[in-house]
């Protein structure tokens, strides 16, 4: 045994500033209001503070003291979880001075402690999400929430934390966002921001302009029939439903006057009048505009494609049949895209045979190299997911209207009770052909560093852009990621508010397949070598991708 003296740290819940000067405007506690422009006119806003991150000052009761350690039990560059009693914090040494945050990350939980501090910031594990320590801010992306941070005071030698109790259970905290002031003065069919889309994209953009006290109207459309959801879980986590993965509660949106039109498609842009053009003839006026409509899934093209139980999988509904029909039935996969392969590991265990048919001669090639691609498919194969490579398909059979066979090109007939398709998707863009929007000739439209296209007052974010990537000396690439997709929305809103802000995120993703995870940081595409450190049969490797 190692003894260890017992010894006593203190973390304290610190209000941010802009909090505090809140608290300091008037004698009631409540804002003043404070002015903002907004083409050039001044308008009134509240700040207003979501539920979550309130006063934890304004309770006394709701207030821990606890003292967690030595000021020489952290060295610089250390982190460690300390408990107060009623819940943990993470506290930080960094160029000699103590920070204090909550210690898990608000996108999916994954303890902060496990992640890198570099540089004032902590990224997680997980998902590379990142948080300034001194105030506990995100700063890149996923997720949408902020760190609770607490004060951290030192006394004879000792750290000490002080705590709202509120703040160390739910371990995340809202930015202050503005309301919009007067809805009732503005004409149903215009608005100050119009955003298209409902992602991740869309709604970043919504949310940075209320947090930077933006109070005029927003409105949000989108083809769905929810409101914005975790997307990627469609194929990670199949049998989630809508409710369990809304990204923000129906409430959110009703408190901070963001307006989001379901079941909306929008059929044409009219620049020159400012104008938005729905589907159903339906019209709205707009000051600013973001495009961030993503893509859609590619169809199959051969004979028999519309039989019953084919699916793209594009809402939470679309992934609940899949599961409900491939449960103890024969599934056929189409595509090793991330989307064919989540789906395959999801539905191993649960479908009576999963065949997977693809073009190229290993999953993954082009992004992970053939290496990598084929240590993935082991796994696979050893999970009971059988391949059909180098082939596709060339008709599916029915009977009674229902899918019962998938036929391949190499004359091989898979039995089949249900296909999803995952081929490939090409941008929503569409509508915007005549518009006079700057569109490349695969579809995706062509936006700069503050993610504007070519048209004065139009932003345009995620999977449908293509946009200079600093990492790669301002290449225009897409990169149609859950991470970068909030960075697009995020910029694009500053810009909207004239901030003069470029992107310089580095590209970010992950996959998880039978309980292993893979995450890719940057844009190797073009690569023509790949070092592989650590063992691949084991998957416990890096791999870099080099030119």
């Amino acid at each position: 045994f190692l003894f260890v003296p017992a010894v006593e740290v203190k973390i304290e819940v610190v209000i941010p500033e802009k909090e505090r000067s809140k608290e300091e405007m008037s004698p009631n506690g409540k804002a003043s209001p404070l002015i903002y422009k907004v083409n050039g006119t001044a308008r009134h806003y509240h700040l207003e503070e979501h539920p979550i991150a309130s006063n934890p000052y304004h309770n006394p009761k709701d207030v821990v003291e606890a003292s967690v350690c030595h000021v020489k039990d952290l060295e610089n560059g250390q982190m460690r979880e300390v408990d107060l009693g009623c819940g943990k914090a993470l506290l930080i040494k960094e160029s000699g001075e103590f920070h204090a945050v909550g210690h898990k990350c608000p996108h999916y939980g994954a303890p902060l402690v496990k992640g890198v501090l570099s540089k004032g910031r902590v990224r997680c594990p997980w998902h590379g999400a990142c948080f300034n320590i001194g105030t506990g801010d995100i700063e890149d992306f996923p997720g949408l929430d902020s760190l609770p941070r607490f004060q951290v005071k030192i006394e004879k030698d000792k750290v000490y934390i002080r705590a709202s109790k509120q703040a160390l259970q739910t371990q995340r905290r809202t930015k202050m966002m503005a309301k919009c002031i007067s809805l009732s003065n503005y004409n149903l069919s215009s608005t100050n921001v119009l955003i298209i889309g409902a992602g991740a994209a869309g709604l970043v953009c919504a949310e940075t302009l209320r947090q930077e006290g933006f109070s005029d109207r927003i409105v949000m459309c989108t083809m769905d029939r929810h409101l914005p959801y975790d997307r990627p879980k469609l194929s990670k986590s199949m049998d989630s439903h809508p409710e369990q993965i809304a990204l923000r509660p129906k409430e959110f949106f009703r408190s901070y006057d963001i307006e989001v039109l379901t079941e909306m498609q929008v059929a044409a842009v009219d620049i020159k009048n400012k104008t938005a053009v729905f589907k159903d003839g339906f019209k709205m006026e707009y000051n600013k505009l973001l495009i961030a409509t993503g893509n859609t899934p590619k169809a199959l093209s051969c004979k028999g494609k519309e039989v019953e139980n084919v699916f793209n999988i594009r809402t939470p509904e679309d992934a609940n049949r899949v599961v409900k029909l491939a449960t103890s039935k024969n599934v056929v996969i189409v595509g090793a895209s991330f989307l064919g392969m989540e789906v395959a590991a999801y539905l191993a265990e649960r479908a009576h045979s999963v065949s997977l048919v693809e073009l190229e001669e290993v999953p993954f090639k082009k992004f992970f190299g053939e290496r990598v691609g084929r240590a993935v498919m082991k796994m696979f194969e050893s999970n009971r997911v059988k391949f059909y490579m180098q082939t596709e398909v060339s008709e599916l059979r029915e009977q009674e209207g229902k899918l019962k066979e998938v036929v391949l090109k190499s004359g091989k007939v898979l039995r089949a009770d249900v296909c999803v398709v995952g081929v490939g998707a090409v941008p929503a863009t569409g509508f915007l052909k005549q518009s006079g929007i700057n569109i490349d000739s695969k579809g995706f439209i062509v936006v700069n560093k503050m993610m504007q296209t070519n048209i004065p007052g139009v932003f345009a974010a995620g999977d449908a852009v293509t946009f200079p990537l600093a990492l790669r000396n301002n290449k225009k690439v897409n990169v149609p990621h859950w991470q970068m997709a909030h960075m697009h929305g995020r910029i694009a809103a500053l810009n909207m508010l004239a901030h003069g802000m470029e992107i310089s995120t580095v590209p970010y993703l992950w996959t998880a397949m039978f309980g292993k995870s893979i995450r890719y940081a940057g844009h190797g595409e073009g690569f023509d070598d790949v070092v592989i450190q650590g063992d691949l049969d084991e998957l416990k490797f890096v791999a870099f991708y080099t030119k």
